[in-house]
């Protein structure tokens, strides 16, 4: 089984996966991947008004096979802003 190793940045560390995952396939490396990020957005926390992620995906070849990126930028506005609908 082909073994596919998670990169994880979060604009100041660098996490390299020097151990992987044996996954079937790309399709298992893509489901892989959305799992990593939803748990790394769970344990966002509260304290910054932004948070990044960014994870690469390599193949046992060194090769980028994905890259996905996770950002929360929260904004306080002054109330005069509104929200309308574009229902009819």
């Amino acid at each position: 089984m082909p073994r596919f190793f998670i990169d994880l940045h979060d604009g100041a560390n660098f996490v390299k996966d020097n151990v992987g995952f044996e996954l079937a396939d790309e399709s298992a490396v893509r489901s892989k991947l959305v799992r990593i990020m939803a748990k790394i957005a769970q344990e966002f926390g509260t304290e910054t008004e932004r948070q990044d992620y960014l994870a690469i995906v390599r193949g046992e070849g060194a090769q980028v096979l994905y890259r996905a990126h996770l950002s929360l930028d929260i904004q306080q506005v002054d109330g005069s802003v509104e929200v309308t609908s574009t229902d009819s």
